[in-house]
């Protein structure tokens, strides 16, 4: 079987923004292979995003600062004021960690936002299409404790990104926020047709990379399937002939067996054969980037909201019509997340603008926020529910308006 038809869950993803020029191009490779039950439970709480925005100019000098709340990782950004909301003034943005707050019912955010027919949704995001009768999913805007979170402004965002390119790598729960972008960027854009994928490709989730263009600004949105980051591929040919594929740990773009130093190692486990896959891309990233043009975003991971099973033996999430209000029944934050902090902290040093995404707590009250049964045409009655995967419009669309509220705190833009 071809990779790029392979379909693995809920791993990894990754993003790169950057100024065009001679001579730059983008490196990403989208593979993919089996893996054990164990492995592919355990790598299900891991949604790593990497967010590269690289830019023609110096950015003014960020320096992330990490700390432990709730449990969670989350950042805080610089000291400022914030005493007005306007989201086109950069120094409206102050200082404020967006990753904690609550979940509150406002009805203008289903007026503003992008619907269904946005033509860069995969059928399986399209909820309502799908037969889901309940819209209230679409109805609540997160609320920051102690501050304002900006709202989502695409023309401005556009703007700031003229001449540039923003690159997804990673696997479909990226995808998801891949698409949702697309859709809230072609908000500002007046005429859709002048949004195309740039070798003619369709929207298909199968495909290991696409690239949508936005003339008007010369600016691409591209999505590169990679959800291991690191290589698969064929053992080395004195293996046992158990060994089938090998995650290659120590190669750029991530099965049953690791690998490293051309070696199978049957002993590894599944957290230090994913620690040492961020030491290549942290390796590769500080051979091949330019720390004075680069922004790069991890994002945390997507919680998923099985319930009574996993995805496999039954699980479901189609009676939840409301996020959670219970605190109690709110999970952990696992333990993948710091071993991406620790990752990045090994980054924070000189001109590196390497920055923590925290998504999860905020996400881990939306149960009722998935496709649950109402699956893409053609979905077998009997076939597993959806918890992991996001209608659209949704949850990933404050994820999107998280990362444009971080970067207006930087303010962001390419000349």
């Amino acid at each position: 079987m071809p990779l790029e038809e392979l379909e693995l869950e809920l791993v990894a993803a990754g993003i790169t923004l950057e100024h065009r020029r001679d001579g730059v191009q983008s490196e990403a490779a989208a593979t993919g292979g089996s893996l054990l039950k164990e492995l592919r439970l355990i790598l299900t709480f891991l949604i790593l995003l990497i967010f590269t925005f690289v830019i023609s100019s110096l950015v003014s000098p960020f320096d992330p600062q990490f700390i432990f709340r709730f449990g969670l990782l989350s950042q805080l950004l610089p000291n400022k004021s914030n005493n007005n909301n306007n989201n086109n003034n950069t120094s409206s943005v102050g200082a404020c960690d967006y990753s904690y707050g609550r979940w509150v019912p406002d009805e203008s955010y289903t007026l503003e936002s992008y619907t269904e027919n946005c033509p860069f949704l995969d059928p399986g995001f399209r909820c309502t299409q799908n037969g889901r009768k309940d819209d209230g999913y679409r109805r609540w805007r997160w609320q920051p404790a102690g501050c304002d979170l900006p709202r989502f402004n695409a023309s401005d965002l556009l703007e700031r990104s003229k001449n540039g390119r923003i690159v997804f790598a990673g696997d479909s729960i990226g995808r998801n926020q891949w698409e949702s972008f697309l859709c809230m960027l072609a908000q500002g854009v007046s005429n859709k047709s002048s949004i195309y994928e740039v070798n003619g490709k369709p929207i298909n989730k199968h495909k290991g990379f696409l690239s949508m263009r936005f003339n008007e600004y010369n600016l691409t949105v591209e999505y590169y399937r990679a959800p291991f980051l690191v290589n698969i591929g064929r053992p080395p040919q004195n293996s046992s002939k158990q060994v089938r594929s090998t995650v290659k740990v120590d190669q750029l773009h991530w099965g049953c067996y690791f690998e490293e130093d051309n070696e199978v190692n049957i002993t590894m486990d599944v957290v230090e054969a994913f620690r040492r896959s961020l030491q290549t891309w942290k390796s590769w990233a500080l051979e091949n980037l330019d720390p004075q043009r680069t922004h790069v975003f991890f994002r945390s991971y997507s919680p998923v909201h099985y319930r009574n099973g996993t995805w496999n033996e039954g699980g479901w999430c189609d009676s939840n019509v409301g996020p959670e209000t219970n605190y109690t029944n709110l999970e952990s934050d696992p333990f993948q997340n710091l071993v991406i902090y620790n990752a990045i902290k090994q980054m924070d040093y000189g001109n590196w603008n390497v920055q923590y995404l925290n998504i999860t707590y905020l996400t881990e009250f939306r149960k009722d926020g998935h496709p649950s049964k109402y699956r893409e045409p053609g979905t077998p009655p009997s076939a597993p529910q959806d918890c992991s995967h996001w209608c659209l419009p949704g949850v990933p669309d404050t994820w999107n308006n998280l990362l444009y509220a971080y970067l207006l705190s930087k303010e962001f833009r390419t000349k």
